[in-house]
């Protein structure tokens, strides 16, 4: 792996664990909403390789659209203030929407998204996220289909960054810096 001087990376969720995963969730959410005009909104950056992935395990009709949210910037703690960067393309009046999330920890970031697409008329919304790091949650969300729990510590890989390095990793991967490391 290219660690970047002072950090470490350790396998935390391995690429053949994560691929049988999505493959589980895929026939999920096929069967749940199998003849429901499903929108898959996936938030961005740290979502897309998730839902590129999930979207080829789903064998009904989808459409996809994007959302780019800020609540990090360059840190490895959400700040809690949320600013939507991008908004969907797409209309949402009826439609069944899953937000396809790569991490939920504090909860506050996916309880915006939540209640703005709820509030859009939307037939039903429902969460799917590939990790859950319950152990931060600030605020209740309920997610619907969720790939791994995982403890609190800063993770990388998958689509997840810091500082816009490791999304490439294809494993999930702890994250240590400075004197961690």
């Amino acid at each position: 792996m290219h660690e970047r001087p002072g950090e470490s990376v350790e396998v935390l969720v391995s690429a053949a664990a994560i691929q049988a995963r999505v493959a589980e969730l895929g026939q999920q959410i096929s069967q749940d909403f199998g003849g429901k005009p499903l929108l898959l909104v996936g938030i961005l950056r740290g979502a897309f390789v998730f839902l590129a992935d999930l979207i080829r395990a789903i064998d009904i009709p989808l459409a996809v659209d994007f959302m780019a949210i800020s609540s990090y910037g360059a840190s490895t703690r959400s700040s809690g203030v949320v600013r939507i960067l991008k908004d969907l393309d797409e209309q949402v009046h009826d439609k069944h929407l899953i937000v396809v999330e790569d991490i939920v920890d504090t909860g506050l970031t996916l309880n915006y998204i939540y209640h703005q697409l709820a509030n859009r008329g939307a037939a039903s919304v429902a969460i799917c996220t590939l990790l859950d790091k319950s152990a931060r949650r600030l605020v209740e969300v309920r997610l619907n289909y969720v790939g791994f729990h995982i403890p609190d510590q800063f993770v990388v890989g998958y689509g997840l960054d810091f500082d816009e390095c490791y999304r490439n990793l294809p494993d999930v991967c702890r994250l240590t810096r400075g004197e961690e490391a």
